[in-house]
């Protein structure tokens, strides 16, 4: 952990409250702005960047020291928003490339791969977010501050970290000429040599996916 790091885990709580909430705000607000689909060629790229913004938060939370709640009982803070929305939204943009595989917990031996959706783990990080963002709108610092720390170790963070992997390597895929496995207007009983294929596969890629996703031309 670097020098900087421990710093700004020292920092007076103030103000780390603000930097963090300053912070989630600004990936809400953003992540809402590209799931109208206004700017769909630049929708991934956008995602990567807001994504790994987050968990530079999120590690900032894991390295400070446990926050504790001023109040025993969490205070309710009403029904919480609807996302399905949201994520139905992401659902369309993100089609081609919404599905992925992950490993739930990398410590575990022999864990088994299994699908989750980009879609879906957005509307889940907001979620949490959102609820700890009602506490802190409410002047309930310290436990906007826990429940964020909290859920940033035991959901939002794991699945964050697990949207970032699909999404770079989607950008890697397309940016280092790595078609995926599966495209379902590949020719694969043609004649052709692997090399033609792998230009085929290359340039379907680009059609279907790049260009959509915003990662043309880069």
């Amino acid at each position: 952990m670097s020098d900087a790091t421990l710093h700004d885990a020292k920092r007076d709580p103030d103000d780390f409250a603000v930097s963090v909430a300053d912070s989630i705000e600004s990936f809400i607000v953003a992540v809402a702005e590209v799931s109208r689909g206004d700017e769909p060629d630049s929708a991934v790229p956008f995602l990567l960047l807001e994504v790994s913004q987050l968990l530079l938060t999120g590690g900032r939370l894991g390295a400070h020291e446990d926050f504790l709640p001023d109040e025993r009982y969490e205070p309710d803070v009403g029904p919480e928003p609807d996302v399905d929305e949201l994520r139905e939204r992401f659902a369309r943009l993100l089609d081609p490339v919404d599905v992925y595989s992950e490993v739930f917990d990398p410590y575990v031996p022999r864990s088994a791969p299994v699908a989750c959706r980009i879609s879906d783990d957005l509307a889940d990080i907001i979620t949490d977010l959102r609820h700890g963002m009602a506490h802190y709108r409410d002047g309930r610092v310290s436990e906007a501050l826990w429940w964020w720390q909290f859920s940033y170790l035991s959901n939002w963070g794991p699945t964050a970290s697990a949207s970032l992997r699909a999404l770079q390597s989607l950008v890697a895929h397309v940016r280092l000429d790595q078609p995926l496995d599966e495209l379902g207007d590949l020719d694969t009983d043609s004649a052709a040599t692997e090399e033609q294929l792998a230009e085929e596969a290359g340039r379907v890629m680009e059609a279907e996916i790049a260009g959509p996703l915003g990662l043309r031309g880069a």
